[in-house]
């Protein structure tokens, strides 16, 4: 029996195939104890964060009070409540990078992308994140931008680096 969407969003196409998509991961994961870690996952994948209107899809297939599902969503770094940008800026502000300057990189990366830190640039191109470590300490102060490392790093590093990704 072929599945029907749960819900129409809008009633765009690229909803309904996502909705899909989320159903199917419903279904996959219902009967498994601890069900919603997995659930969520696949949503973060399908649509780059966790949308509100899902989770509340979700609430109800699992049969979850909302209060549980944003408690599990909010505890882990890798969920994420809000749309992030194209490219993820992830700025070490662990020991070794701080003590080498990189609250000075992380400030002047939010000057040059007009966001503060947790923020998305207007264009949607940039999300700016502090994170704790990245396990690259030998090039301390360092930043991934995707998947590159950029390592160190003096503020006036930035604009060139930025100029990569625009």
């Amino acid at each position: 029996m072929e599945q029907q969407p749960i819900s129409n969003c809008g009633g765009v196409a690229e909803a309904d195939e996502k909705l899909l998509k989320v159903q199917a991961a419903i279904s996959q994961f219902k009967m498994i104890q601890g069900a919603l870690i997995p659930v969520l996952h696949e949503i973060q994948d399908i649509y780059g964060y966790l949308p509100e209107p899902v989770l509340q899809i979700v609430s109800a297939e699992l049969n979850l009070p909302m209060s549980e599902i944003y408690g599990v969503a909010s505890f882990y770094h890798f969920f994420s409540l809000t749309p992030k940008g194209e490219n993820v800026v992830h700025v070490c502000l662990g020991t070794a990078c701080y003590i080498k300057g990189a609250q000075g990189v992380l400030d002047r990366l939010s000057t040059e992308l007009k966001v503060p830190v947790q923020g998305t640039t207007e264009d949607n191109k940039f999300t700016l994140e502090a994170t704790r470590c990245l396990g690259a300490c030998g090039l301390a102060p360092v930043m991934t931008i995707g998947e590159k490392v950029h390592g160190r790093l003096v503020p006036n590093n930035i604009p060139k680096i930025l100029k990569e990704y625009n």
